[in-house]
């Protein structure tokens, strides 16, 4: 079952971080294990996955955030699964559609798990993102180029990130990514 790689990661996800709402990873593998369309843009009744990433710059001190075009909010890199049914491979995909970048994961399990509404929009109803959140960095240049869908991108460095953003998941993820183990 194209699904069951990510019902891995889940198990894997949990066992790593007992300390995190059960409620959260639970309704994530509910979602996999019971819907098969959850990697398509449009499986709106249940929600679908999405991916995301911190974007860390060489020294691993800041963040490249997007201003994004259609939420207008200052956002982590990341967008639709769009059949894809490896969360870093989407993340990766999009981190480098949206800026230009090569990037590398800095581990291969997810960094966070968050699940989010998105408002109606266009012929779009109100439905869930199921964002599998991961930690990567530039390979070499940090030089980005924006894209239609930021308004702009910007090197935020970790420590003020809350300037540009109070939304809590994202500080949430910024915290983890403080706290991950360096190799230095």
């Amino acid at each position: 079952m194209h699904r069951n790689k990510l019902i891995d990661v889940l198990a894997q996800y949990r066992r790593r971080h007992p300390e995190e709402s059960t409620a959260t990873i639970t309704r994530f593998e509910r979602l996999v294990a019971r819907q098969p369309r959850c990697f398509e843009r449009d499986c709106f009744d249940d929600g679908h996955v999405t991916g995301s990433a911190v974007v860390l710059n060489l020294a691993g001190t800041a963040m490249l955030m997007t201003h994004h075009a259609k939420l207008g909010r200052w956002l982590q890199l990341g967008g639709h699964a769009d059949g894809e049914t490896d969360p870093l491979a989407v993340a990766r995909r999009e981190a480098t559609e949206e800026s230009g970048l090569a990037v590398r994961p800095c581990c291969t399990l997810p960094l966070d798990l968050d699940i989010h509404a998105i408002p109606a929009r266009g012929g779009d109803p109100r439905h869930f993102h199921y964002d599998v959140r991961f930690l990567l960095q530039v390979e070499a240049s940090e030089a980005f180029k924006t894209t239609a869908e930021s308004l702009a991108l910007a090197w935020v460095p970790l420590a003020d990130v809350e300037t540009v953003t109070r939304e809590e998941s994202i500080l949430r993820l910024v915290r983890k990514a403080l706290a991950f183990p360096r190799d230095d």
